[in-house]
């Protein structure tokens, strides 16, 4: 462990090296300018700093106070050596964190022990710190694999859902980077648009409740089966609902909010304007343009121009006009992923 020893006089300086000489483990710095010293301190951080009080320029309190400013050695060891007798100057250099005193001239046995023990604590210091750091990977790492299993679990829900419905896989690829694209536009956080983009898949989850005639009724539905329909958003928010995970939160979020408008026209609670979630805000626009621009077997897929064209037209209304105004900002990006995640057949 390194041990920085800085006293003006290279006497002092040689004597007190030499009686560190032999300590298990020990390699020793001496240096004899505290400008100098600190400049070191900043580059190579001491495991223990053993100070002269009495030097010119710069004395040991202020040094004590320069190293405590200095990134990395905020918490290093130190004793102060000292032919001062003044009880405020050790409270001071206490006050400054220093960790230990000796009185000149040093005894070598009473230095050696001193030195010993403050490296001894620092050693623990380090070990536990270093359990503490692994500990933590340990955590992350198990939480990483918890919530993987977990996305790998819901996402397969959800293709199990598209799988009874006229949608692709392809779709829940394509509005969730819409989504994503679309929370970057309105200056969301990363992690939130890495949020959005894993729960927006989530949305039709509910579908799995709504009967085969009537999700794979290739006509227009009448009022009993539509009011069915509107039953898969509280159904999508029941299944993901009640977690603690803010992964499942948000998807339950997504699920139940996607289908409102924001003239509160929408269902299932007839939400408008921000009483709506922005997650549910965000993955409207998302999951109305990609299935404008996807061709299902009743209907044509309409070309992107004609899409933003109806968001346009319905920014107020079906949509939040500030989400409307986000995706068009990012078109570029929105037709990036519409041509290079179509579905199959419209190669």
């Amino acid at each position: 462990m390194n041990v920085l020893i800085l006293d003006d006089n290279r006497i002092n300086l040689e004597l007190l090296t030499h009686m560190l000489e032999g300590v298990d483990g020990v390699s020793t710095v001496a240096l004899d300018d505290p400008v100098q010293a600190l400049d070191w301190c900043s580059r190579a951080t001491p495991d223990l700093v053993v100070v002269d009080y009495m030097m010119p320029v710069m004395d040991g309190l202020e040094f004590l106070a320069r190293l405590r400013a200095t990134a990395g050695c905020e918490t290093v060891a130190t004793i102060m050596v000292t032919a001062e007798t003044d009880r405020d100057v050790r409270h001071r250099a206490l006050q400054l964190g220093a960790d230990d005193f000796l009185t000149k001239p040093a005894d070598r046995i009473e230095l050696r022990a001193r030195v010993r023990n403050l490296l001894a604590r620092h050693r623990a210091e380090l070990d536990l710190q270093a359990r503490a750091a692994a500990l933590s990977d340990a955590v992350v790492e198990a939480a990483c694999a918890i919530a993987a299993s977990e996305l790998e679990l819901v996402h397969r829900m959800a293709r199990l859902a598209q799988m009874r419905d006229a949608e692709t896989g392809r779709h829940l690829v394509r509005m969730a980077h819409y989504a994503r694209v679309l929370a970057a536009g309105l200056g969301l956080s990363l992690d939130e648009q890495e949020l959005i983009c894993a729960a927006a898949p989530m949305h039709d989850l509910g579908k799995v409740g709504i009967p085969d005639h009537i999700l794979q009724k290739p006509g227009r539905l009448d009022a009993g089966e539509m009011s069915c329909m509107r039953t898969h958003p509280q159904i999508g928010a029941d299944i993901l609902g009640g977690s603690t995970s803010p992964f499942l939160q948000a998807a339950a979020t997504i699920a139940l909010s996607h289908h409102e408008k924001y003239d509160g026209s929408g269902y299932p609670a007839g939400l408008a304007g921000t009483d709506i979630p922005l997650y549910g805000r965000i993955v409207a626009v998302a999951d109305v343009f990609d299935a404008l621009t996807s061709a299902r077997p009743y209907k044509e897929a309409w070309d992107c121009e004609r899409a933003f064209a109806l968001l346009e037209e319905g920014a107020g209304s079906h949509f939040d006009p500030s989400c409307v105004r986000a995706f068009l900002a990012q078109r570029h990006a929105v037709l990036a992923i519409h041509a290079s995640c179509r579905d199959p057949a419209s190669h």
